[in-house]
């Protein structure tokens, strides 16, 4: 079976280093690494009083791992502005969290190596638990500055209206 229908003479599985995230409509500058994906179901064990000694499993709660973006210091704000509405210090009583729009649907799009969006993952419910603005200073590093964001989620899924595209072929010049 082929791994790849409209492509069908690609034999290499798509790289993770060409991707793009979005919010609010807008792709997010700058981010240059994003955590897996991970879901997991918990196993809810049970035995009927006949049953040989041996139990049952079936499924039960699902959990969504909190995904974390990560991206250079710059002079964007989008992560702090989102940050933000979750607690901002120094706003006023009761003006600390927005809850009208703090949480926010993101969007992941996995790129093949000529920049083409092959898939894409809906992310819904994602709110800042955690948001780190500046790293450690270090004067005898040789790094850049990281900011990251760490996002809550309620699910993700596939956008299976992304479909595989026709891959372009190099062609020689004249």
């Amino acid at each position: 079976m082929a791994q790849f229908s409209v492509n069908p003479s690609r034999a290499d599985p798509y790289k993770n280093f060409k991707f793009r995230v979005k919010w609010d409509g807008k792709y997010v500058a700058g981010v240059s690494k994003v955590s897996a994906l991970k879901r997991s179901t918990e196993v809810v064990e049970h035995r009927v009083g006949g049953d040989p000694s041996t139990g049952r499993k079936s499924p039960g709660r699902t959990k969504y791992e909190a995904i974390t973006l990560e991206r250079g210091v710059t002079h964007d704000t989008e992560f702090e502005k989102w940050a933000n509405k979750v607690w901002n210090y120094g706003s006023g009583l009761g003006a600390e969290v927005s809850l009208k729009d703090f949480r926010k649907d993101i969007l992941l799009e996995i790129c093949n190596e000529a920049g083409q969006v092959v898939l894409a993952y809906k992310i819904y419910r994602c709110w800042v638990s955690e948001y780190q603005a500046f790293p450690d200073a270090d004067a005898n590093a040789n790094a850049i500055a990281i900011q990251t964001l760490k996002l809550e989620n309620e699910g993700w899924e596939r956008d299976y209206e992304v479909a595989e595209p026709a891959e372009p072929s190099f062609v020689e010049p004249a």
